[in-house]
C-alpha cells in the first residue's frame, strides 16, 4: 500500500508540475518574459513549430525562434490552452497533448489574428525537475480577423 501511495501521490505532484510548464509557456511567450519561457525547456529539447515559422533544437534554437522569429512577428499575443491530457510512460517520462486558442496582432497588420493549434509535448524529469523535451506545433488554422482592432480598455 505504501509503494502504491507514494506512485499516487507523484503523479499529482508530477502532473501539477507539468501544467505549469505548459501555462508557463503561454505567460512566457505573451509577456516576453524570455527568463521564464526557456526556464520550460531542456537543454537538448527540440520544438517544432512548423511551417512558417521552423523547428528548433537546443535553448539556442529557442533563443533563436523568440528572438528572430515570432516576438518579431507578433507585436502582442495571448495564449490560451485547455484540454491537456498527460500520460506517463514511466517515473519520469511523460506525453501531453492539449489545444491552443491565440490571438494577437502581428506587426506588419493592424488587424487581429487568431490562431488554433494543438501541441503534443514530450517531458522529462531530470534531477527532481520536469521540463520540455520536445514540443511539436500543428496549426490547425492562422487567420486574420478584418476589421478587428486590439487596443486596450478605454483606448480610443
Amino acid at each position: 500500500m505504501g509503494d502504491e501511495l507514494s506512485t499516487r501521490i507523484d503523479r499529482l505532484e508530477s502532473r501539477h508540475e507539468i501544467e505549469a510548464l505548459v501555462s508557463n509557456y503561454c505567460h512566457g511567450f505573451d509577456k516576453r518574459d524570455f527568463g521564464r519561457f526557456l526556464s520550460i525547456w531542456w537543454q537538448d529539447c527540440v520544438w517544432k513549430i512548423g511551417p512558417p515559422f521552423g523547428d528548433f533544437s537546443g535553448h539556442d534554437g529557442i533563443h533563436e525562434a523568440i528572438h528572430q522569429v515570432l516576438w518579431p512577428a507578433w507585436a502582442q499575443s495571448q495564449h490560451v490552452t485547455s484540454n491537456l491530457v498527460i500520460e506517463f510512460s514511466g517515473a519520469d517520462d511523460a506525453t501531453g497533448m492539449c489545444d491552443v486558442d491565440c490571438m494577437g496582432l502581428l506587426t506588419d497588420s493592424t488587424e487581429a489574428t487568431f490562431v488554433g493549434a494543438t501541441y503534443k509535448d514530450r517531458f522529462q524529469r531530470r534531477e527532481g525537475s520536469w521540463k520540455i523535451l520536445e514540443r511539436e506545433v500543428s496549426i490547425h488554422y492562422f487567420n486574420p480577423f478584418p476589421g478587428t482592432t486590439l487596443s486596450a480598455p478605454g483606448a480610443e
